[in-house]
Protein backbone atom coordinates (compact mmCIF):
# COMPACT_ATOMS: atom_id res chain seq x y z
CA UNK A 1 0.00 0.00 0.00
CA UNK A 2 1.00 3.50 -1.15
CA UNK A 3 0.49 6.67 1.46
CA UNK A 4 1.43 10.09 0.80
CA UNK A 5 3.39 9.48 3.58
CA UNK A 6 5.23 6.60 2.07
CA UNK A 7 8.83 6.83 1.07
CA UNK A 8 10.29 4.48 -1.04
CA UNK A 9 13.20 2.16 0.32
CA UNK A 10 16.76 3.85 0.13
CA UNK A 11 15.00 7.23 -0.35
CA UNK A 12 15.71 8.36 3.53
CA UNK A 13 18.63 10.79 1.98
CA UNK A 14 16.16 12.28 -0.04
CA UNK A 15 14.39 13.15 2.53
CA UNK A 16 17.65 14.82 4.33
CA UNK A 17 17.71 16.84 1.51
CA UNK A 18 14.39 18.05 1.04
CA UNK A 19 13.88 18.77 4.85
CA UNK A 20 12.43 17.18 7.92
CA UNK A 21 9.05 14.85 7.54
CA UNK A 22 7.37 18.12 9.08
CA UNK A 23 8.42 20.12 6.76
CA UNK A 24 7.01 17.64 4.51
CA UNK A 25 3.81 17.93 5.94
CA UNK A 26 3.54 21.95 6.42
CA UNK A 27 4.39 21.71 2.66
CA UNK A 28 1.24 19.86 2.19
CA UNK A 29 -1.01 21.95 4.58
CA UNK A 30 -0.01 25.22 2.61
CA UNK A 31 -1.78 22.80 -1.00
CA UNK A 32 -4.68 22.31 1.12
CA UNK A 33 -5.01 24.94 2.63
CA UNK A 34 -5.03 27.05 -1.17
CA UNK A 35 -8.39 24.65 -2.28
CA UNK A 36 -9.74 25.09 1.38
CA UNK A 37 -13.41 25.93 1.83
CA UNK A 38 -14.93 26.55 5.07
CA UNK A 39 -17.65 23.91 5.44
CA UNK A 40 -19.32 25.95 8.00
CA UNK A 41 -19.75 23.20 11.00
CA UNK A 42 -19.57 23.20 14.59
CA UNK A 43 -17.75 20.81 16.63
CA UNK A 44 -20.87 18.70 17.30
CA UNK A 45 -20.35 15.04 15.02
CA UNK A 46 -23.25 14.97 12.77
CA UNK A 47 -23.86 11.48 13.35
CA UNK A 48 -23.61 11.66 16.97
CA UNK A 49 -20.69 8.84 17.74
CA UNK A 50 -17.62 8.83 19.34
CA UNK A 51 -15.11 6.25 18.03
CA UNK A 52 -12.26 5.42 20.57
CA UNK A 53 -9.12 3.49 18.25
CA UNK A 54 -5.66 2.62 18.56
CA UNK A 55 -2.97 5.05 17.30
CA UNK A 56 -2.06 2.23 14.90
CA UNK A 57 -0.94 4.15 11.22
CA UNK A 58 -2.59 0.71 9.73
CA UNK A 59 -6.17 2.07 10.86
CA UNK A 60 -7.63 4.33 8.27
CA UNK A 61 -10.88 4.79 10.41
CA UNK A 62 -13.05 7.22 7.98
CA UNK A 63 -12.33 5.02 5.10
CA UNK A 64 -12.83 2.11 7.03
CA UNK A 65 -15.95 3.61 8.33
CA UNK A 66 -17.50 5.11 5.15
CA UNK A 67 -17.42 8.47 7.47
CA UNK A 68 -16.84 11.76 6.50
CA UNK A 69 -15.34 15.34 7.71
CA UNK A 70 -17.96 15.78 10.84
CA UNK A 71 -19.36 12.36 11.12
CA UNK A 72 -17.74 11.80 14.62
CA UNK A 73 -15.20 12.63 17.33
CA UNK A 74 -12.20 10.64 17.06
CA UNK A 75 -10.38 9.51 20.22
CA UNK A 76 -6.61 7.79 19.61
CA UNK A 77 -4.03 6.30 21.86
CA UNK A 78 -1.76 3.76 21.95
CA UNK A 79 -3.79 0.35 22.01
CA UNK A 80 -7.32 2.34 21.79
CA UNK A 81 -7.31 1.88 25.98
CA UNK A 82 -9.79 3.92 28.14
CA UNK A 83 -7.59 5.44 29.76
CA UNK A 84 -8.89 8.53 32.25
CA UNK A 85 -8.05 10.93 29.22
CA UNK A 86 -10.20 8.84 26.52
CA UNK A 87 -12.97 9.32 29.64
CA UNK A 88 -12.80 13.03 29.95
CA UNK A 89 -12.61 13.41 26.23
CA UNK A 90 -15.87 11.52 25.87
CA UNK A 91 -17.24 13.01 28.92
CA UNK A 92 -17.22 16.32 26.93
CA UNK A 93 -18.17 15.08 23.62
CA UNK A 94 -21.16 13.59 25.37
CA UNK A 95 -22.09 16.24 28.03
CA UNK A 96 -21.17 19.60 25.62
CA UNK A 97 -21.21 18.47 21.73
CA UNK A 98 -24.33 15.91 21.85
CA UNK A 99 -22.55 12.25 21.46
CA UNK A 100 -25.05 9.62 22.07
CA UNK A 101 -22.83 6.34 20.38
CA UNK A 102 -19.61 4.92 21.71
CA UNK A 103 -17.28 2.81 19.37
CA UNK A 104 -14.55 1.03 20.06
CA UNK A 105 -11.71 -0.07 18.34
CA UNK A 106 -8.97 -2.17 18.69
CA UNK A 107 -7.19 -4.13 16.15
CA UNK A 108 -4.80 -7.46 15.24
CA UNK A 109 -1.32 -7.16 15.92
CA UNK A 110 -0.83 -4.34 18.13
CA UNK A 111 2.19 -3.44 19.47
CA UNK A 112 0.72 -3.36 23.36
CA UNK A 113 0.34 -7.28 22.69
CA UNK A 114 4.08 -7.64 22.99
CA UNK A 115 4.64 -4.87 25.81
CA UNK A 116 4.65 -5.38 29.36
CA UNK A 117 4.56 -3.19 32.62
CA UNK A 118 8.47 -3.53 32.71
CA UNK A 119 8.49 -0.97 29.91
CA UNK A 120 8.07 1.88 32.81
CA UNK A 121 11.22 -0.06 34.50
CA UNK A 122 13.29 0.52 32.00
CA UNK A 123 12.25 4.23 31.05
CA UNK A 124 12.89 4.53 34.78
CA UNK A 125 16.37 2.91 35.00
CA UNK A 126 17.14 5.19 31.31
CA UNK A 127 15.67 8.67 32.81
CA UNK A 128 15.24 8.62 36.26
CA UNK A 129 11.98 9.05 36.49
CA UNK A 130 8.95 6.20 36.94
CA UNK A 131 5.65 7.22 34.26
CA UNK A 132 2.70 7.67 36.51
CA UNK A 133 1.00 6.23 33.12
CA UNK A 134 0.62 2.60 32.81
CA UNK A 135 1.42 0.88 29.76
CA UNK A 136 -2.08 -1.34 29.60
CA UNK A 137 -0.41 -3.82 27.62
CA UNK A 138 -2.47 -7.37 26.76
CA UNK A 139 -1.92 -10.53 25.62
CA UNK A 140 -5.47 -11.12 24.45
CA UNK A 141 -7.27 -8.23 22.32
CA UNK A 142 -10.89 -9.74 22.68
CA UNK A 143 -10.90 -9.25 26.51
CA UNK A 144 -8.82 -5.85 26.56
CA UNK A 145 -12.22 -4.65 24.27
CA UNK A 146 -14.67 -6.31 26.76
CA UNK A 147 -12.64 -4.21 29.51
CA UNK A 148 -12.59 -1.10 27.45
CA UNK A 149 -16.47 -1.46 27.11
CA UNK A 150 -16.76 -2.03 30.96
CA UNK A 151 -14.73 0.73 31.93
CA UNK A 152 -17.12 2.72 29.80
CA UNK A 153 -20.52 1.34 30.99
CA UNK A 154 -19.62 1.78 34.79
CA UNK A 155 -17.86 5.61 34.37
CA UNK A 156 -19.89 8.05 36.44
CA UNK A 157 -19.47 10.87 34.41
CA UNK A 158 -20.93 9.60 30.76
CA UNK A 159 -24.78 10.22 30.46
CA UNK A 160 -25.18 7.87 27.37
CA UNK A 161 -24.07 4.90 27.91
CA UNK A 162 -26.52 2.06 26.72
CA UNK A 163 -24.98 2.62 22.91
CA UNK A 164 -21.04 1.25 23.59
CA UNK A 165 -20.02 -1.59 21.07
CA UNK A 166 -16.73 -2.90 20.71
CA UNK A 167 -14.70 -4.46 17.81
CA UNK A 168 -11.20 -5.71 16.83
CA UNK A 169 -10.15 -4.69 13.31
CA UNK A 170 -8.55 -6.95 11.32
CA UNK A 171 -4.98 -4.93 9.34
CA UNK A 172 -4.97 -8.14 6.86
CA UNK A 173 -8.97 -8.12 6.03
CA UNK A 174 -9.78 -4.46 6.81
CA UNK A 175 -13.41 -6.55 8.50
CA UNK A 176 -14.04 -5.76 11.93
CA UNK A 177 -15.63 -8.37 14.53
CA UNK A 178 -18.06 -6.89 17.08
CA UNK A 179 -16.78 -8.37 20.43
CA UNK A 180 -19.16 -9.64 22.80
CA UNK A 181 -19.44 -7.35 26.01
CA UNK A 182 -19.78 -10.88 28.16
Amino acid sequence: MTTSASVPAGSEDAITRVGTVTDRLVEANERYAAAFTDPGMDARPVLRVAVVACMDARLDLHAALGLELGDCHTIRNAGGVVTDDVIRSLTISQRKLGTRSIVLIHHTGCGLESLTEDFRTELELEVGQRPAWAVESFRDVDQDVRQSMQRVRTSPFLLHTDDVRGFVFDVRTGLLREIDPG
